[in-house]
């Protein structure tokens, strides 16, 4: 058995945001959460949202970097190549203020 694909995304996080969601802004995918980045509670539901976006489970997604940091890189088994393309080109180009 091979190991499982993995596909990888890097997301710029807008915590403590008033509307939640995910989306594309200037090339870049966006995620806002309402959690502050406080204790882990917004790298928590940047996963949960990225999750509810693919349809994946929640466990299936890693911070490969930026833990800390606004702009994250993250790891997703089982979702990668045209799966991963394919929800990247359908996601929503949305200029917020």
């Amino acid at each position: 058995m091979g190991s499982p694909e993995r596909g990888r995304v890097t997301v710029k996080v807008k915590p403590g945001s008033h509307r939640p969601g995910v989306w594309r802004e200037q090339g870049a995918v966006v995620v806002a959460v309402r959690e502050r980045a406080v204790d882990g509670a917004a790298n928590a539901a940047v996963i949960a949202a990225i999750a509810a976006w693919l349809g994946v489970a929640p466990s299936r997604i890693t911070i490969e970097r930026g833990g800390s940091a606004r702009t994250k890189r993250l790891g997703i088994e089982n979702v990668a190549g045209p799966a991963l393309t394919a929800a990247l080109a359908a996601l929503r180009s949305a200029e917020r203020d």
